[in-house]
């Protein structure tokens, strides 16, 4: 495995183009481990609706920055007490949505450091019943990225204060707030550590589970490359706000492998626009199934034989087709 050193840069728009530049372009004979810390940041999962889940009155008076990431999963806040790791790996099916796998190392030495920590529910490692990291996916087909986050020091008023929490994630923690349901991994530990120095000692126990681990220094061209991935995607309204759909029906429903959010819109019984949000991991881009939607009836065997030959599960993961089928047409 080959460590990716990100020169202490702490903008989130620049980290993530880095994240994407390496799964893209790096060489498929390594494996690559990044590591990041972001200035004050709410980062947004590919498929959410941005202006849906974050309090842009307060983002705007408190300087955050607001970027949408390449994988799923729900929005999540950054700060520079919260230290983000990517594993960057082949695509692999086995490891597609499955986060024990890349979280494995990561516990074992949250674990050496005296924390009882465990993977659990979809995507999340909790100390107790306490979370403290959020989990996501993103591949190529050909290459992959496992990342996130791990809350260290954060801010967590600022969690709730700048972001749109809804009701229905709420409902299905079990809690009735954020601040109830997280804590900082600097509050579970018997040392005082810097968020540098609990780098280090992850760093050095990933090196030790590794025989042939190095770190690589971009070149300045390499730079320039990344510089130029973030000025046009990651700086962009298009990418980081654009996906604002036109609709005037909407569903809204919970299912286990996250939350999904159908916006459509019908016009003399034809669906002529349909997009599909939510916090669910999927392997392709949903926007390719909302195509097999458009302009058909808006009814149920119009909508079932639009889906018949397709795989919905590469889309949102192991979903039932009755049942997504069920929820877009209200049923």
């Amino acid at each position: 495995m080959i460590f990716v050193d990100n020169a202490g840069v702490t903008d989130p728009r620049l980290n993530l183009a880095l994240e994407e530049y390496i799964v893209r372009k790096f060489s498929g004979e390594n494996d690559y481990l990044l590591f990041y810390i972001n200035e004050p940041s709410i980062i947004i999962g590919k498929n959410q609706i941005t202006i849906e889940e974050v309090n842009q009155d307060y983002i705007d008076d408190h300087n955050i920055h607001v970027v949408r990431r390449v994988s799923g999963g729900g929005a999540v806040y950054h700060d520079l007490g919260n230290l983000n790791f990517s594993f960057i790996t082949n695509h692999d099916v086995k490891k597609l949505h499955n986060f024990k796998k890349f979280t494995e190392p990561v516990v074992k030495l949250l674990k050496e450091l005296g924390l009882d920590a465990e993977l659990k529910g979809r995507n999340d490692i909790l100390v107790g019943d306490k979370k403290i990291s959020g989990t996501a996916q993103f591949s190529t087909g050909r290459r992959m990225i496992s990342h996130g986050t791990l809350l260290y020091k954060t801010d967590i008023g600022e969690v709730v204060n700048a972001l749109n929490v809804k009701p229905s994630k709420l409902e299905s923690k079990g809690h009735k707030s954020v601040r109830s349901r997280v804590a900082n991994i600097s509050d579970l530990m018997d040392v005082d550590l810097s968020i540098e120095e609990f780098r280090e000692l992850l760093l050095k126990g990933l090196f030790a589970e590794s025989d042939h681990f190095v770190t690589y220094t971009l070149s300045e061209e390499e730079w320039d490359e990344v510089r130029a991935l973030k000025n046009e995607k990651y700086d962009t309204w298009k990418w980081n706000y654009g996906r604002a759909p036109k609709f005037n029906i909407q569903h809204n429903k919970r299912f286990s492998v996250g939350e999904l959010d159908a916006r459509i819109y019908v016009e003399k019984g034809l669906i002529q626009q349909a997009n599909i949000f939510g916090d669910f991991f999927g392997r392709d881009a949903v926007s390719e199934l909302e195509k097999h939607l458009i302009d058909i009836p808006y009814d149920k065997p119009s909508i079932q034989k639009a889906l018949e030959n397709v795989d919905i599960t590469n889309y949102f993961g192991a979903i039932d087709k009755n049942e997504f089928i069920d929820f877009l047409v209200g049923g």
